[in-house]
């Protein structure tokens, strides 16, 4: 259950980064959320968004699929879906705020949760 919780929670981050990435990228919030300073602006970056957007939805659901294979009998299998996913979402995270000190914030909150997954998921098999 110590892994459980973080990783579903970094799975949901990420579900809602693809939301805003891919779905709703020129809704006011999202234009404020990435400093995008009007819709024509957010038009040009749209391509690219809603790729991005993907990524972050195929690494939650390698999350979850690794969550539902640890509570099943594939705990080994699980368990490197789970790494792998959160350990790929941190590193994100890392470039994220290596390139642009500015996004710490957005880093934390991308970064957080697959942080403390990994560290559940050391201690556990530790």
């Amino acid at each position: 259950m110590l892994v459980v919780i973080p990783a579903a929670l970094a799975a949901l981050v990420h579900v809602y980064i693809f939301v805003i990435e891919s779905l709703r990228f020129t809704a006011p919030a999202t234009l404020r959320t990435f400093g995008i300073r009007s819709r024509e602006e957010a038009e040009i970056m749209r391509p690219w968004a809603f790729n991005q957007g993907f990524y972050n939805l195929f690494l939650a659901i390698v999350t979850v699929v690794g969550l539902v294979l640890r509570a099943g009998d594939h705990d080994e299998a699980g368990t490197a879906l789970v790494a792998a996913a959160t350990a790929s979402m941190l590193a994100a995270a890392v470039v994220l705020i290596a390139s642009d000190r500015g996004k710490a914030r957005a880093a934390v909150v991308q970064g957080l949760f697959p942080l403390l997954a990994l560290i559940a998921l050391l201690l556990s098999h530790g």
